[in-house]
């Protein structure tokens, strides 16, 4: 009864975080009739009713909130526990599931996943690529790469390198009008947004003062991606990270402008659970970008400036 009900735990721990059969048989890679299976079988076992479910919902009984009180600690001690052990392996391993913004992950991580399964055969990358932020517990995910401010949460964020930002706008563009000077210049120009922006307006400093303007203009897109390949076809001016467009910064595909004010400068964070033993495959990613990136100054800034 006790192997039993340990066993089941994976099931009844990610159904109570989920909230739903099928997201809860998503991130465990497994049927939405195998998790109803087990946790009837775990209720049975139990003899208690752990959740309460309608045809839209489930959620846990007064019961089930006790047992996932205790049930989610005890997993937790044994995924630690299993940490600890792996430790004394030598070699990292097992599925490592990782969640970034989908232009820098195309960029800057998908380009180095080849090399990292080389150096640690063992591990198995699971890499998922979403603009907006997902919750770590809920997925299941081990590591998640986050840009810019970081919500107050109980999750872990380790800086792993600077993440500068530029107001640029194409060569075509700038021959067909005039080049703004102060920040309040851009209310005359076609300014072009990312629909994730957190707060609405793009912020400047000079010294010690600050210029705020809320940028208008005919194009939201919710992908960085789309708003480079629009201001590269000169359809106006927008604010993006120099990992988007250093490249076409050296290459003068596009020009830096309003260099005389200073733009917020953010930083690229690994963030992950709080836990006693942070998993040997985890460690191992964080010092593999770290590498990769530059403990000073990211490679994707040494183009141009």
């Amino acid at each position: 009864m006790l192997t039993h009900s340990f066993s089941s735990l994976p099931v009844f721990i990610a159904v109570a975080e989920c909230g739903s059969l099928s997201a809860a048989a998503q991130r465990l890679n497994i049927t939405k009739s195998a998790v109803s299976k087990r946790l009837s079988q775990l209720e049975n076992t139990l003899g208690v009713r752990l959740f309460h479910r309608t045809t839209r919902t489930i959620h846990l009984t007064e019961a089930g909130q006790r047992y996932y009180f205790h049930a989610s600690q005890a997993y937790q001690s044994a995924q630690q526990g299993m940490d600890a052990v792996a430790e004394l392996q030598g070699q990292p391993r097992g599925k490592l599931k990782i969640t970034a913004p989908m232009s820098f992950g195309i960029r800057h991580i998908a380009p180095f996943i080849a090399e990292f399964i080389r150096l640690y055969p063992e591990i198995e990358i699971d890499l998922q690529l979403e603009d907006q932020m997902v919750d770590l517990v809920q997925g299941g995910f081990d590591i998640a790469i986050r840009i810019g401010h970081l919500p107050v949460s109980n999750l872990i964020a380790k800086r792993l390198v600077i993440c500068k930002s530029v107001l640029c706008a194409a060569p075509r563009y700038l021959d067909e009008n005039t080049e703004p000077a102060h920040p309040s210049d851009l209310r005359a120009h076609n300014c072009l947004t990312y629909a994730y922006f957190r707060g609405s307006e793009w912020r400047f400093y000079q010294k010690e003062k600050a210029f705020k303007v809320i940028p208008k203009g005919n194009l939201i897109i919710n992908n960085s991606e789309g708003i480079r390949k629009a201001t590269l076809d000169g359809l106006g001016i927008a604010q993006l990270p120099t990992f988007i467009v250093g490249k076409d910064l050296a290459q003068r595909k596009l020009q830096p402008i309003m260099t005389q004010y200073h733009l917020p400068e953010h930083a690229v964070y690994a963030v992950y659970p709080d836990r006693k033993y942070l998993p040997d495959k985890v460690r191992t990613l964080i010092e593999f970008l770290q590498n990769k990136y530059g403990h000073d100054k990211p490679y994707w800034d040494t183009g141009y400036t």
